[in-house]
């Protein structure tokens, strides 16, 4: 008896992000003991067969502050630093257009937990 039984954790809260070609999907699961952790799974069609390819992160409560700092140094850096290109999707099309629109400007993120 081990976690392969029970491998995927009850469920407390799901939220679905898509974002073009692929979809993200953040859980918050609870352990045995009732604590929460979360899965983040990146989820991309492969264009090849058409399977769904999907990447997964565990991140726990006791990393959560680090993991959020982490991030928001991340995504400042890059809108200081390069200029946007935003992708629209327009209609069920597969295929973006890009509009260039200048530089992120002050980049003043908060994802504290």
């Amino acid at each position: 008896m081990g976690d392969f039984e029970n491998k995927e954790r009850e469920e407390v809260f799901s939220k679905k992000v898509r974002a073009g070609k692929r979809t993200y999907f953040f859980d918050v699961k609870a352990t045995r003991s009732n604590d929460y952790y979360v899965t983040i799974t990146e989820s991309k069609k492969r264009f090849e067969d058409g399977q769904f390819i999907k990447h997964k992160i565990f991140l726990y409560k006791e990393d959560f502050e680090k993991f959020a700092e982490g991030l928001q140094d991340v995504v400042s850096y890059i809108k200081n630093n390069q200029d946007v290109v935003e992708k629209r999707y327009e209609g069920g099309s597969e295929e973006g257009v890009f509009e260039r629109t200048g530089t992120y400007g002050d980049a003043k993120e908060n994802f504290s937990f």
